[in-house]
């Protein structure tokens, strides 16, 4: 039975690794193995990716003390109160219409519960919206969840610009295929590329322990694939053009938290102020550069192979930018079909903002 099942296990292991659509011709897994000469990490390899489970709980512990140390008391400094939402008076009959059946009810039902409990309906709309409320997690929360994203993307941007600034990929984009795939990997490369590996891995942990919202499965399937997309330009040794495209991922990021941080402090011209500058870096650098850069970069793989063109590339790269295309598009769906200001995903942010009856709320920036 065992060897049966190894059998077609093989076969799937030796198709998802296939040479022949990873690698250029002539070159296989073993000559990645040897080491590159004056670089004491070598080539990409898969074991390097084993070292970011314990680095992304590491970013995990530290995130806990930094929300609790840092965070915190500058929230508090600025006047965001550490306290929960008003709690609704206790009512048995009220709390299983909320839990069972309905957390809006409708016209009828609030009549029928007005009667069966001699409340007037005002009352009862007034219950139903304290008790909503109280599952929401205070300003103070996101506050600090923010922050904390914020401070990480700036740090990894600043050191991905000063990295990239020396690299010679960042000025001709041509050069990331420039010997490939025989690019050594030198010391600041691989601590950049495990490092946003490691944080990924770290929001993946940690969506089961924040603030739950409803775009919970699009940001999961988001940090999923970013893993994988991630992992596999790594292993491949696609690293450098795997930066640039990360460093512009991560410039528009710390922008908009930091416009929820403004939001939720209630500097609103400040927010306003932020979210319009993260709206134009977004689609300049998403939209804009992004296309360039994979046009570029592609061009430069058919001009320069006579063979059949190089398909992992190919693969990769049309699966993020199809992502960053059509990513934001679907909790947009959700948002028409039930407002949710805590949504994560920027288009949300965009559907909150023009919205006049959302844009007074101190909630309409997305968690």
């Amino acid at each position: 039975m065992a060897t049966a099942a190894q059998g077609p296990l093989s076969l799937l292991w030796g198709w998802l690794w296939s040479e022949r659509f990873w690698l250029p011709q002539n070159v296989t897994w073993a000559d990645l193995e040897g080491p590159a000469d004056g670089y004491g990490y070598g080539y990409p390899r898969g074991r390097h990716i084993l070292s970011v489970f314990p680095l992304a709980a590491g970013i995990f512990f530290v995130r806990l003390l930094f929300e609790r140390f840092i965070a915190k008391p500058c929230a508090l400094h600025i006047g965001i109160e550490d306290s929960g939402p008003y709690q609704a008076q206790p009512n048995a009959i009220l709390e299983k219409v909320f839990v069972s059946i309905t957390k809006y009810p409708d016209k009828k039902r609030l009549e029928g519960l007005s009667k069966q409990l001699d409340w007037n309906v005002q009352k009862i709309q007034c219950w139903f919206r304290h008790r909503r409320n109280q599952d929401k997690p205070p300003t103070l929360t996101k506050f600090c969840e923010s922050m904390w994203r914020f401070t990480f993307y700036l740090c990894i941007f600043c050191y991905g610009i000063r990295f990239l600034w020396s690299s010679p990929w960042f000025w001709d984009i041509r050069q990331c295929w420039h010997n490939y795939p025989f690019q050594p990997l030198s010391s600041g490369l691989y601590y950049y590329y495990i490092m946003e590996l490691a944080f990924y891995w770290s929001l993946m942990f940690s969506q089961f322990t924040d603030i739950k919202r409803k775009d919970f499965l699009i940001m999961f399937v988001h940090h999923l694939v970013t893993i994988g997309l991630i992992s596999f330009s790594y292993i491949n040794n696609m690293v450098r053009a795997g930066t640039l495209i990360m460093c512009l991922h991560d410039v528009s990021d710390f922008l908009l938290e930091a416009a929820k941080l403004a939001n939720y402090a209630k500097y609103q011209r400040l927010c306003d102020t932020l979210f319009v500058i993260f709206s134009a870096v977004f689609m300049v650098t998403r939209l804009g550069i992004y296309p360039f850069c994979f046009s570029v970069l592609f061009y430069s793989i058919f001009a320069n192979r006579t063979q059949e063109p190089y398909c992992p590339a190919f693969t990769l790269a049309c699966a993020d930018l199809l992502w960053t295309l059509i990513g934001p598009l679907l909790p947009h769906t959700v948002f028409l079909a039930r407002s949710d200001p805590d949504s994560e995903y920027p288009t949300r942010l965009a559907s909150g903002f023009f919205d006049s009856s959302l844009r007074n709320s101190p909630n309409f920036m997305p968690k």
